[in-house]
């Protein structure tokens, strides 16, 4: 790399801090480096003679709402532009094809909100297990509403999960669940020699067969031509009735019409989703009124530490990318 100034888009509240970490970095390969902020106001655009000069940009966690169209508008029509470091795991989104198409190298910080996202699933898990939504609900109408002892939720120990997907995610999710003493199955495309904390690890043309043994699904893959729509009606017919549905994947992974109608029929006990086919979710859906579901607003990842963690990776790959080096999560184009 022989530009003797490197010039990067950042998000708007991109620190002074982190910008010197950057100096620092570039003064020990001999470059300097230049921060363009994203425009304060999410409807404004960088000029052209800016977009001109980007050769790498940061998409970090703390973009606000809105900001993804401005930041991505900005990208695209940067025709230097080298390098894109998201701070998302999923990159199913059809700009980051189009960038790699373009020959961008593109990396992300899979991994770093893995525990905030596993330990949310939990809590879904643990609500909807203990009877959270009748208490939640009876709550709500000021009422003294007592569980029948007949309908007493089951204990735990000894339930099995079925967790699809195995990354940093759902690996967590499955070591959680272990420590409450259920019995976990995996799905994942490959084992990862013996690391995979589950009690049986299946390939993903075995999850048909396992279902039916299984009080818990846990969906935590990613959004792949493989998994797209891959927990249809039949998958879900197939779980005992009585079993619960998690979902922080994402919402093309499930058939949500069936969803729909085995919570509203009772095959289903309950669900917790975070993610959603549809998003932000129509309020004329409705998993809004069904009294077994708990719902959040694709935010399962919310921890403070996520941004940390996130500029740890970019700084390293920004040192990578100057290098020319591999770098951390790169993602590759597929043949």
């Amino acid at each position: 790399m022989t530009d003797p100034e490197k010039t990067i888009l950042v998000p708007p509240d991109f620190s002074v801090s982190a910008a010197a970490v950057l100096d620092e970095a570039a003064q020990q390969h001999g470059v300097t480096v230049r921060c363009i902020r994203l425009p304060a106001d999410p409807e404004a655009r960088l000029d052209a003679a800016e977009l001109e000069h980007l050769q790498a940009a940061f998409f970090g966690g703390n973009i606000p709402q809105g900001y993804g169209r401005s930041f991505f508008s900005a990208v695209r029509k940067a025709p230097r532009l080298q390098w894109l470091h998201a701070f998302n795991a999923g990159v199913d989104h059809p700009v980051f094809t189009e960038l790699l198409d373009r020959g961008v190298r593109l990396s992300t910080s899979v991994g770093t909100n893995a525990v905030p996202v596993a330990r949310t699933a939990l809590t879904g898990l643990l609500m909807l297990s203990r009877g959270f939504p009748h208490w939640l609900d009876a709550q709500r109408r000021r009422r003294w509403d007592l569980i029948p002892p007949e309908r007493f939720p089951e204990d735990l120990d000894g339930q099995t999960i079925c967790i699809v997907g195995l990354g940093g995610i759902g690996a967590e999710l499955a070591r959680l669940a272990l420590g409450l003493g259920m019995s976990v199955i995996g799905i994942r495309r490959s084992p990862r020699r013996g690391e995979d904390p589950v009690d049986e690890l299946y390939p993903p043309h075995v999850l048909a067969e396992v279902l039916p043994r299984c009080q818990w699904l846990a969906i935590t893959c990613p959004l792949t031509e493989e998994t797209r729509g891959l927990i249809d009606r039949e998958k879900l017919s197939s779980l005992p009735r009585g079993a619960y549905v998690i979902n922080v994947a994402r919402g093309e992974v499930v058939e949500e019409g069936a969803l729909i109608d085995l919570l509203q029929n009772g095959h289903l006990a309950g669900a917790y989703l975070d993610v959603f086919t549809q998003e932000p979710l129509p309020e004329s859906s409705p998993l809004w009124d069904l009294p077994n579901v708990i719902l959040t607003p694709h935010q399962a990842s919310a921890a403070r530490g996520n941004q940390g963690r996130v500029l740890e990776i970019f700084f390293d790959n920004f040192e990578r990318w100057l290098a020319g080096e591999s770098l951390r999560n790169e993602v590759k184009r597929c043949a």
